[in-house]
C-alpha cells in the first residue's frame, strides 16, 4: 500500500514538473486586424489578454504582438467597431476581421465620455499602487522627503509601465474623438451627399489632424468639409 502511495506521489510530481508547464507555456502571438469585408487594416485597436490583464495596441499596419498561453481569451476593442473575443488555441498567427459599429455609435462617442474613461483608468492604476502613471518626478530622489524606491518602481515596475501605455493610448483616442465631433459620416453625408465607398474614401483622404482641429468651432468643421469636397470633386474631374 505504501509502495503504491510513493508511486502515485512520484507520478503526480512528474506530471506537475514536466507536463503542466507544457500546457501553460507562454507563447508570443502575432496578429493582424482587418475591417471585415475589406483589405483595410485597423490601427490603434486595443487587444487585452483577459487572464493576465495585459494589453497592447495595433500598429499602423494593423499588427499586434501579445504574450499568452493556450486557452487564454483575447478581447479586441476599437472605437467605431464591434468588440471581438477570440480564444488562443495555438501559436499560429491570428488574422482577425472586425465588423464596423452603427453610425449612431460613432456619433454618440463624445469627448466627455473619453475623458471619463481616462479618469477611471487613472483611478484604477492608482488603486494598484502607481500614482505617477510611470513618469515619476525627480523630486522623489531627494534625500529630504523623497522616496527613491517609489521613483524606481514608477520607472521600471510593470503596473506603471502599463499605465504609461494606457495613458498614451487613451490620449490618442481622446484627440481622435474630438476630431470626430466635426468630421464624421453623418455630418459629411448631410453636407455633401456622399455615401458608401465614396464616403469612406473621403473620410480617409480628408480627415484633419488633431493639431488642425483642436480649436475648431462648428463653422470651422463645416468649412473644412466644404473646401475638402471641392478638392474631392475637382480630383474626380481631373484627367488621369
Amino acid at each position: 500500500m505504501r509502495t503504491f502511495q510513493y508511486f502515485f506521489s512520484g507520478l503526480l510530481l512528474f506530471l506537475v514538473v514536466n507536463v503542466v508547464p507544457i500546457f501553460a507555456q507562454e507563447i508570443k502571438l502575432t496578429g493582424v486586424l482587418f475591417e471585415n469585408g475589406t483589405k483595410v487594416r485597423i490601427a490603434l485597436a486595443e487587444i487585452t489578454n483577459k487572464r493576465s490583464g495585459y494589453s497592447v495596441g495595433s500598429n499602423d499596419l494593423g499588427l499586434f504582438y501579445m504574450k499568452a498561453v493556450v486557452g487564454d481569451t483575447l478581447l479586441i476593442t476599437k472605437r467605431g467597431f464591434v468588440d471581438m473575443q477570440v480564444a488562443v488555441t495555438s501559436a499560429k498567427d491570428l488574422i482577425l476581421r472586425l465588423n464596423r459599429g452603427n453610425l449612431l455609435d460613432e456619433v454618440t462617442i463624445t469627448r466627455q465620455s473619453k475623458k471619463q474613461a481616462l479618469n477611471d483608468m487613472e483611478k484604477d492604476f492608482k488603486a494598484k499602487g502607481t500614482f505617477y502613471a510611470g513618469k515619476p518626478p525627480l523630486a522623489l530622489l531627494s534625500p529630504f522627503g523623497g522616496s527613491p524606491l517609489t521613483f524606481f518602481y514608477e520607472l521600471f515596475g510593470k503596473t506603471p509601465r502599463d499605465a504609461r501605455r494606457f495613458r498614451k493610448y487613451h490620449a490618442t483616442e481622446l484627440e481622435q474623438s474630438h476630431v470626430d465631433e466635426f468630421f464624421n459620416k453623418t455630418i459629411i453625408n448631410k453636407n455633401t451627399g456622399l455615401e458608401g465607398k465614396a464616403l469612406d474614401d473621403f473620410l480617409i483622404s480628408y480627415r484633419p489632424d488633431y493639431e488642425i482641429a483642436k480649436n475648431w468651432t462648428s463653422y470651422d468643421g463645416l468649412k473644412w468639409i466644404a473646401d475638402s469636397y471641392k478638392k474631392y470633386t475637382g480630383n474626380l474631374k481631373s484627367p488621369l
